[in-house]
C-alpha cells in the first residue's frame, strides 16, 4: 500500500483538530471566569446586582457586610433584607 500526500494530508489534519481541542479545554478553564464578568447583562452575562466572585476584596466586605445586617435585630433591617413573599396559592 501506497501512502500519498493525500492520506498524510488527512492525518496531520485529523492530529492537529485533535491537538486542537485538547488546548481548548485548559484554556477555557483558565479564562472563563474573567471573559464572563465582561458578558453583558442583556445578553446572558451575571446581573447587576449579583455578589461578588469569592476570593476578592469586594468578597470580604461583601460578607462581612451580610454578617453585620444579619445581627441586626428584623425591627433594624432595611426594606432591602425583607423575603420576597410567595407566590404559592394557599
Amino acid at each position: 500500500m501506497t501512502t500519498s500526500a493525500r492520506h498524510i494530508a488527512t492525518i496531520l489534519t485529523v492530529a492537529l483538530a485533535g491537538a486542537g481541542l485538547t488546548g481548548c479545554g485548559t484554556v477555557n478553564e483558565k479564562i472563563s471566569a474573567g471573559v464572563s464578568d465582561a458578558i453583558p447583562a442583556w445578553a446572558g452575562g451575571l446581573p447587576a446586582d449579583a455578589p461578588p466572585r469569592p476570593g476578592t476584596v469586594q468578597y470580604d466586605e461583601f460578607m462581612r457586610e451580610r454578617e453585620r445586617k444579619r445581627l441586626l435585630p428584623a425591627s433594624e433591617r432595611g426594606e432591602d433584607t425583607k423575603p420576597a413573599p410567595s407566590s404559592q396559592p394557599r
